[in-house]
């Protein structure tokens, strides 16, 4: 399927592994030319050689979204090498895991930057620049812990939460411009993400890590984890020209683990 995004910019987040590099692998099929970045120079340097691989343009930046230079050097860089953005898929890695009140105001302050900060600033300064050109789009990668909160992850349960209602009230107002804004929310999904909270559950819990993944398994009705690929190519849709009329929604991926109709 030709999904109508060749020779769009893409700048995708944290972009080394996992959902958003399988995102970028989307996105440089479909002739993107694309920018990545990621904390870990090694890994983005190796991103950047497979994406390379399947013929597209990399652009890799090694940069840590937690903080406010990182955020800066981003933007700066992709100005620089494009002078703009047409495809932005906002993520970075989880925070800490914890009990609601076992966190100090720092870690607070720290997850806020992480989580939120970076989709804030990110959508500043590219958003304008795609309603100007009259076309859009934005995907922020969350978690299922949007719909359903997570047990000791009262930092990920409340900052994707914040950046769920950020993004759909900026839905509201730049959808007049061709420009689209969505979230997709992964449920369990193999990563290295998921291998570190199932350590971390082990840990708090004294259970096995495999008792913990088969909990999850049992937990999603498909029966089974999520792939990475499969997470992406709902990303990509919702990057694409044909879905212009969806924007504002909060996507499940999550092999129905989340019971709700809303």
């Amino acid at each position: 399927m030709d999904l109508g995004i060749a020779g769009k910019v893409a700048l995708v987040c944290g972009a080394s592994r996992g959902i958003a590099f399988a995102a970028a692998e989307e996105f440089a099929r479909e002739g993107c030319t694309l920018v990545i970045c990621s904390r870990d120079a090694a890994s983005v340097s190796s991103a950047k050689a497979k994406l390379e691989a399947l013929g597209a343009s990399v652009t890799a930046i090694v940069a840590d979204l937690g903080t406010e230079a990182g955020i800066a050097d981003v933007i700066a860089q992709t100005m620089a090498a494009h002078g703009r953005v047409d495809i932005l898929v906002a993520n970075t890695g989880g925070p800490p895991t914890g009990a609601a009140m076992s966190h100090s105001w720092e870690a607070w302050a720290q997850a806020s930057e992480l989580l939120l900060r970076s989709v804030v600033e990110l959508t500043r300064a590219f958003v304008p620049g795609m309603r100007e050109r009259k076309w859009g789009r934005v995907v922020s990668i969350t978690s299922l812990a949007v719909k359903r909160p997570q047990g000791s992850l009262v930092l990920s349960n409340s900052l994707r939460a914040a950046v769920t209602g950020y993004l759909r009230t900026l839905a509201d107002e730049v959808a007049g411009d061709g420009v689209t804004v969505n979230s997709v929310l992964p449920g369990f999904t193999a990563t290295e993400r998921l291998d570190a909270l199932a350590s971390a559950t082990s840990t708090r819990t004294g259970q096995s890590r495999e008792s913990v993944f088969d909990a999850w398994t049992a937990e999603t009705p498909v029966g089974r984890l999520g792939r990475p690929d499969e997470l992406a190519a709902v990303i990509a849709f919702l990057c694409s020209a044909r879905a212009g009329f969806m924007t504002g929604q909060a996507v499940l991926v999550d092999g129905g683990a989340v019971h709700s109709l809303l």
